[in-house]
């Protein structure tokens, strides 16, 4: 090659890929995350009040004053919400990209009943007081700042890295509808929404979960009806409420069948190993012998733990008659279902008409169709870089599969095909945030320790 010739390489090769600045430390970081993260929660992204369109507008604001390019950056109207999308492009566009996911809406919260405004951010005693914390607007804005550093940094990774922000997931989930079917076709998707690391009472990290599964959803009616009458002259066989209630008490005292899966054995015996009492040794003896009926119902006994091996249904709401001084003639109940990964809907909705044992209790699945999620595989190169990225903060401590008992976005990227990851930076000690709840709260030691986390794990993953 001639000396011009080389000459001009140099300066495209300089355009396209500018020369790396100095990393920016967390530190120099945080003035910036916390101004973020003050605003995200003082934006009330709750359903209703159609906020999540402008937050979306304020993100992607700061996404492109930090350099990137317009055609970079999407934000998608869906219904009265929106959906973000950030590309960040790899240098090997041969590569599928790395998904990366989180939501930008929060449950509703009212002012009245809380200790201190929700959405104003507060800070005492060593915690971060406001709606949207811990679920989850602390990561979205500790995601966009690792995104602002990179490209501040002039990283080039190798593997695109993409931003999927929904906006509606607390509810219709319409925009991650949209999201899974224009972005399914990728490597693997980081879900910033789930799994996460447990603290004892002292604050000792006790194991970090990488949320690898989600139980299905599915909402199903009970209708029960009746010629209904004069509420003098009662018929209890045909009384509308009378027969829903039956039939509740068949579904209450019905349990699904015993199940497991490689990623429910490692997370209880990982939750067992740190833990002591009755509950811990079953947890023990379940991972170790799963045929163990005793371990089974021991575990079964605990609210927090009977989803890790059961599909569960439980009565949610409840409406029926329509005066009060006539015979019901319609009563309805939802029956709310966390489904085991591998189970069909279509065999819940069976089991349940098996157990109520009453034509005339109908049966009906609630809209939107329910989206089944099958278990992802555990990925060598997930595991190996989660693991290495925690143990930079915490040596040693053990990162575990993890199957979530809730719902998260990443259910509708599993249903096309997609591998997803749980893998929040968050640690907490159990029933320490109040996510969806009052006062919700979240550790500020968790922010800056964000910061280090995604800036970490996503060099590792996209080299």
């Amino acid at each position: 090659m001639t000396s011009s010739r080389l000459w001009i390489a140099l300066c495209l090769a300089a355009a396209i890929f500018p020369a790396a600045a100095p990393a920016e430390t967390t530190e120099q970081a945080m003035p910036e995350t916390m101004d973020m993260l003050r605003h995200a929660v003082a934006a009330q992204t709750v359903e209703g009040k159609d906020q999540v369109p402008a937050f979306a507008q304020y993100l992607a604001d700061k996404l492109e004053s930090a350099g990137f390019a317009k055609s970079d950056i999407q934000i998608i109207p869906v219904a009265r919400t929106a959906a973000l999308v950030v590309h960040y492009r790899g240098s090997d566009r041969k590569l599928k990209p790395i998904l990366i996911s989180g939501h930008m809406d929060v449950v509703a919260a009212n002012p009245a009943d809380w200790q201190r405004d929700p959405f104003t951010l507060i800070e005492e005693n060593g915690y971060l007081y406001g709606r949207g914390v811990a679920d989850m607007k602390t990561n979205v804005i500790t995601l966009v700042e690792t995104f602002m550093r990179f490209k501040r940094e002039g990283f080039v990774p190798k593997r695109e890295m993409i931003l999927v922000f929904s906006g509606d997931e607390e509810t219709e989930m319409a925009s991650t509808r949209e999201l899974a079917k224009r972005y399914h076709d990728a490597q693997f998707l980081l879900n910033a929404d789930a799994g996460g690391g447990t603290f004892d009472a002292s604050l000792k990290p006790v194991d970090f979960e990488i949320q690898a599964a989600e139980k299905s959803y599915a909402d199903f009616t009970l209708t029960v009806t009746s010629p209904g009458g004069h509420s003098s002259e009662p018929n209890p066989k045909q009384n509308a409420i009378y027969r829903l209630a039956r039939a509740l008490d068949k579904v209450a005292a019905y349990q699904f069948p015993v199940q497991h899966s490689e990623i429910t054995l490692a997370s209880l015996k990982a939750t067992g190993e740190h833990t002591r009492g009755p509950l811990a040794d079953a947890m023990r003896q379940f991972a170790a012998h799963p045929d163990d009926a005793k371990a089974a119902q021991v575990i079964s006994a605990d609210p927090a733990y009977v989803g890790q091996i059961r599909t569960t249904c439980v009565a949610t709401m409840l409406d029926g008659g329509h005066a009060l001084n006539a015979l019901p003639q319609r009563a309805q109940a939802n029956i709310n279902c966390r489904i085991f990964p591998g189970v069909g809907i279509a065999s819940v909705e069976a089991t349940l008409g098996k157990v109520i044992d009453d034509a005339s209790v109908a049966i009906s699945i609630k809209p939107p169709p329910p989206v089944e999620s099958p278990a992802s595989p555990l990925r060598d190169d997930v595991l190996k870089a989660v693991t290495a990225t925690i143990h930079e903060r915490f040596p040693g401590v053990e990162v575990v599969p993890d199957m979530s008992s809730g719902a998260t976005d990443s259910m509708h990227f599993r249903n096309l095909g997609v591998e997803c990851y749980g893998v929040s930076p968050n640690f907490a000690k159990p029933n320490d945030t109040f996510a969806h709840g009052l006062n919700e709260k979240l550790l500020a030691s968790e922010v800056p320790a964000a910061l280090d986390y995604w800036h970490s794990l996503f060099t590792r993953l996209t080299k």
